[in-house]
């Protein structure tokens, strides 16, 4: 597993979603390496009681903006995966690297083509879907690299119906090199004993006892629809006056506040900061609704959480969210963007607790069946089954270090990997050309020797 952030580093969500696979993989009897950025609240090496083993790496110098962390953190990355598959080498075993996002994409692709082994990629979320386009230059390289690793990959795994619609026409992915594999939550770490007493004192610190709560959790930028609550507090108010809004997440909130206080809400609006845990879970609990008004959501693994703490869920139909929750069967939806249209969403709950009661009982039910980590482990189990049959029947196995095929020693000693595994190998040539330049001459394209096409078309322009 190649991430850019594990726990206990979480920056989003691909943090947890990488947590939880692993150590339901391992339980499947597959041994999982996490080669991560280090943290000082984690050992730079270790094996979790899951049995998970988490390398944590350094940079070898300070950044000097984020991309350029990105790209120091691939090459320590590639260092620290050579360094264990030389050790690995020699038995042969199965191995295959899972890239998540475009951050892990250039320590992936380096040791793809070095050692001729696949790579699997999880695109989370697309850089075009976060902004609804492409504007400006830090989004088209982003953009670019999201292309070459769907491009590189053996399979490209995604967590819904939506993704892979876009992740097909943003990339011109072939349909049936994706796979649909849905996030999951760990339903059973939100069942804890809380007597009702416990929840009314907690409630108590919240609202008013006459007061229904309206939670929003979410980071608090534009994608994440926080604007569009505020927006409609109002309307909600006007049908049901005693109704306080709880709004949970870290980051800059000054503007919200800002509003807040120009729309004369100070009394019905509540800034939590960042919660998580038993903390976020009991909130949930006190909740009357938990919304959800993304403009833009891949999956909604926080609506997940929702359901799983049994809060009845609002959701805007963005994305995936409409496949997380089900209009009227485990949620109410409302229409992406349109504020008229949340309040309506959230005062069908309010005004009518027996359906919502109904609903949460329903997508309680769900989650064992669709969101469970451990269908999602057997789901990715068998896509790297596939990945690594495929691989030894193809003409790239002729070509591995690895011994799957005879000469793989001789491949080894040329390509001087136990070396590298000592300096580090990371591949210093521009960045790969977007596919529109490459050569459209069949006859051109026919004598390229795959997996070394590049540096063919190096020597040819030399020429």
């Amino acid at each position: 597993m190649l991430s850019w952030e594990y726990p206990p580093r979480i920056v989003g969500g691909i943090s947890p979603h990488v947590y939880d696979l692993s150590k339901e993989l391992v339980k499947l009897g597959i041994e999982v390496h996490v080669v991560t950025k280090n943290t000082p609240l984690a050992p730079d090496e270790e094996v979790e009681p899951s049995g998970v083993h988490v390398h944590r790496v350094h940079l070898e110098r300070d950044p000097d903006n984020f991309v350029h962390e990105i790209q120091l953190l691939n090459r320590a990355t590639d260092l620290r995966v050579r360094q264990l598959l030389e050790d690995w080498r020699p038995g042969g075993q199965p191995t295959i690297f899972h890239a998540h996002d475009w951050l892990s994409l250039e320590s992936a692709r380096e040791l793809k083509y070095e050692y001729q082994l696949p790579v699997v990629a999880t695109i989370h979320a697309t850089e075009e879907g976060r902004n609804g386009g492409i504007f400006t230059p830090m989004q088209k390289y982003i953009h670019e690299m999201e292309y070459w690793l769907s491009y590189e990959a053996w399979r490209v795994i995604v967590c819904s119906e939506f993704m892979k619609g876009q992740v097909e026409r943003s990339f011109q992915v072939p349909s049936d090199k994706i796979d649909i594999i849905f996030n999951g939550v760990d339903a059973p770490k939100f069942e804890f004993d809380w007597t009702e007493a416990d929840r009314k004192a907690w409630r108590a610190k919240l609202a008013l006892p006459n007061e229904k709560i309206v939670m929003y959790v979410g980071r608090f930028v534009r994608e994440k629809g926080i604007q569009l609550l505020l927006n409609s507090a109002s309307a909600i108010l006007a049908q049901q006056p005693n109704t306080k809004f709880v709004i949970v997440g870290g980051g800059n909130r000054e503007r919200f506040e800002k509003f807040v206080r120009w729309y004369g809400l100070q009394d019905k609006v509540l800034f939590t900061g960042f919660m998580a845990n038993r903390s976020l879970h009991q909130l949930f609990r006190c909740a009357d609704v938990a919304v959800f008004p993304s403009l833009y959501e891949p999956f909604g693994i926080v609506a997940l959480e929702g359901m799983a703490a049994g809060a009845a869920v609002v959701t805007s139909d963005a994305g995936g969210l409409k496949e997380v929750c089900v209009n009227n069967v485990t949620g109410t939806n409302f229409y992406s963007g349109n504020g008229e249209s949340l309040a309506w969403a959230v005062l069908h709950i309010l005004n009518n607790p027996a359906k919502a009661e109904r609903m949460k009982k329903m997508a309680r039910a769900r989650l064992y069946i669709d969101f469970n980590w451990e269908v999602i482990a057997q789901q990715t189990r068998d896509v790297y089954f596939r990945v690594w049959n495929e691989f030894v029947a193809s003409h790239h196995a002729d070509a591995s270090l690895w011994p799957v095929m005879p000469g793989a020693e001789e491949r080894a000693e040329r390509a001087h990997v136990k070396e590298k595994a000592v300096t580090g190998g990371f591949d210093t040539r521009p960045p790969l050309p977007l596919a529109a330049e490459l050569p459209t001459d069949p006859a051109r394209l026919n004598k390229l020797t795959p997996g070394h096409a590049l540096d063919e078309l190096e020597d040819e322009d030399k020429d």
